[in-house]
């Protein structure tokens, strides 16, 4: 058996050398026979999957998640039993910018998380907000492309982002959460995670709910000023990456509470916000925090690239006792994420070891590129057959989580509700959940951020925005940017 110190190749033959190219003669060409070379710099050049067209850049790590609490009588998915421990992989990250840009950019977190149940993987998508700036995933591209960057300079552009929101005002809720204290995490550790899209829950009575998950962190909410993110931005670009991780290897576990907002099925008609609209909160008065469980990280990747790059996280992947809801992004989402993995890492990204599932695969899927798993030569390749292939489970038709709706094909938007409107929660957020000192802050970061390269013609649409949100904040907005205009 070789000698596990000797270099190989990649198929683990011994390597003569890994210090010098075979040429021809000592000044002679390199000779294109020298295969190890070849591979090693053919491997190099294809070392980057293509990044994530959004939440490229991010960091993660692994732990569990254990259920302290009865929530039986909502849902029968195993991993939401009482006592039940399953591990898990989160992973943070913002979602604008690409791989090597700052931690500390003012911008929604991303909050992925992927369950190992036993019923498969579950993977919940969502963010360090429990709303979003859009209700319609047909607007998702035109919105990511406000947020990057522009096609002849390659620059990063405020008037892109302003004049996008401004002309949806449906933005106004999640961009008056992104300029407030919120939108500069301290660390990953010290920010709540959201679900955000209402999903659905269904026991084993086959009763539904509509369900919203809140992940409060145990260790506080804390935020960067908007000159101390600045200042990281330059002399410590990893720092929510680094922070995870090294509290990770301190042994300072991060952990957070999950508590669930239940919604009975019957009151989603006549709530008095659509319950569906990822704009939009359900509020706690309503709808009280439901305690769950607690998760926990407490172990860091083994490599990077292996277990957080090539993570995909879907929200299409839902187990018994989850299913989904008339949330449109939701819905289109359920496409779209795992679609970009099949285009990102490939057809087969559920065979890499950090998207396997810990139970037992039987797919009638097969071949494709790089595919290393495969059954046994007797299974069938076709459903239905006769020879003891795997069939569906009828039983699992009450899993799917349906619901009612009319079978006229439209394009509408959501049926508004008593006291649906696009500011109004933005407003209610600025008057009574921020302090002064918060609202203070608000402004400052939107003058500062409208002088930052905003062109002047979207002014009077952005004072005006502001306005509709509060009469008072926009006063302050537009006070701000004439005097520093």
């Amino acid at each position: 058996m070789t000698n596990a110190r000797h270099t190989t190749n990649n198929v683990g033959i011994p390597v003569a050398s890994d210090d010098e190219s075979l040429t021809a003669g000592t000044q002679g060409p390199i000779l294109l026979h020298d295969h190890y070379l070849v591979e090693k710099l053919a491997h190099f050049n294809r070392e980057r999957v293509p990044e994530r067209v959004v939440h490229a850049k991010g960091g993660g790590a692994f732990g569990e998640l254990l259920v302290t609490e009865d929530v039986s009588a909502y849902t029968k998915a195993k991993l939401f039993q009482p006592g039940a421990k399953t591990e898990v992989l989160a992973r943070f990250s913002t979602v604008a910018g690409e791989q090597g840009s700052p931690d500390t950019w003012r911008d929604p977190r991303g909050f992925a998380l992927k369950f190992y149940t036993e019923d498969g993987n579950y993977d919940l998508v969502g963010n360090n907000t429990p709303v979003f700036f859009i209700k319609d995933p047909i607007k998702f591209p035109d919105f990511i492309h406000s947020q990057k960057r522009l096609p002849g300079s390659g620059l990063r552009d405020h008037t892109m982002q302003w004049d996008f929101w401004t002309l949806r005002p449906e933005t106004a809720h999640q961009v008056t959460w992104l300029m407030g204290d919120r939108g500069l995490p301290r660390t990953w550790r010290n920010m709540d995670g959201f679900g955000s899209h209402t999903y659905q829950w269904i026991n084993a009575a086959g009763e539904r709910f509509w369900v919203k998950y809140h992940f409060k962190t145990d260790q506080g909410i804390e935020c960067l000023t908007q000159a101390e993110a600045d200042r990281l931005a330059g002399s410590d670009p990893d720092h929510h990456r680094a922070d995870l991780y090294q509290a990770i290897e301190r042994g300072e576990f991060p952990s957070w509470t999950l508590h669930v907002q239940i919604m009975p099925v019957a009151e989603a008609e006549n709530y008095r916000f659509n319950p569906f609209d990822l704009t939009k909160v359900w509020s706690q008065r309503d709808y009280p925090l439901v305690k769950v469980g607690v998760m926990t990280l407490n172990r860091n990747p083994r490599n990077f690239f292996a277990e957080i790059e090539q993570a995909a996280f879907a929200p299409s992947n839902v187990v018994p006792g989850v299913g989904f809801s008339p949330d449109k992004m939701l819905l289109g989402r359920v496409f779209s994420y795992a679609d970009a993995h099949r285009y990102r890492i490939g057809v087969n990204h559920a065979q890499l070891p950090v998207n396997a599932p810990k139970s037992r695969v039987n797919s009638y899927s097969k071949e494709g590129n790089m595919a290393y798993n495969f059954n046994d030569p007797e299974t069938p390749v076709y459903a239905p057959n006769s020879f003891g292939g795997p069939h569906a489970d009828p039983e699992r038709a009450g899993d799917e989580g349906v619901w009612g709706f009319g079978t006229e094909a439209v394009r509408a938007g959501y049926v508004r509700h008593a006291e649906d409107d696009d500011f109004g929660q933005a407003g209610t957020l600025v008057r009574e959940v921020m302090n002064d000192e918060e609202r203070d802050r608000l402004v400052s970061n939107i003058v500062g951020h409208v002088l930052g390269g905003t062109s002047e013609a979207l002014y009077e649409r952005i004072f005006e925005y502001w306005r509709n949100v509060d009469e008072e904040l926009g006063k302050r907005v537009e006070a701000g940017v004439r005097a520093g205009a």
